[in-house]
């Protein structure tokens, strides 16, 4: 993952170069650069769920073209791949069911209304487990998740 934002970063930036900063249980890819608001007009001063969070019509036109990297993205930061279970009453015995499961929070209604979007343009069934939650269960769902955006690293 570090290599690919390294690689995007130098693709979109040709003449700038990301550092990289080691914090406790992370590595914080940062570069900077005047023209990067002009690319996250998004990006400003405050928390992220007490602001708008709204895409550009050329970002929309990116994410309809490109949803699966958009998930990725979405994912990768804000999201788990994890193993759920539930019991059921099977021949009168409680039988255990395992079965891995994507999850993604965020406290912006705006960006887990995105997240939504781009998994409708992926044809990736998902339901709101929580107020904060987007979950995708089902086998076949999550085996599409895994194929469009990879292992989360």
């Amino acid at each position: 993952m570090i290599r690919d934002i390294d690689r995007l970063i130098g693709a979109v930036h040709p003449e700038g170069r990301a550092s990289h900063v080691r914090a406790p249980g992370t590595l914080v890819v940062h570069t900077t650069w005047k023209h990067w608001p002009c690319l996250f007009p998004q990006h400003g001063p405050g928390r992220k769920h007490e602001r708008a969070i709204r895409l550009e019509a050329w970002q929309e036109d990116v994410v309809r073209a490109f949803p699966a990297d958009f998930l990725r993205g979405l994912f990768h930061s804000d999201g788990a791949r994890v193993n759920n279970w539930a019991t059921r009453i099977v021949a009168g015995q409680r039988k255990r069911y395992d079965y891995p499961r994507w999850q993604f929070s965020n406290r912006s209604e705006d960006i887990m209304a995105l997240c939504c979007w781009a998994l409708d343009l992926a044809e990736v069934p998902w339901r709101r487990s929580g107020p904060w939650t987007v979950s995708v269960s089902r086998r076949g769902a999550v085996g599409r998740l895994d194929e469009l955006i990879g292992p989360k690293s």
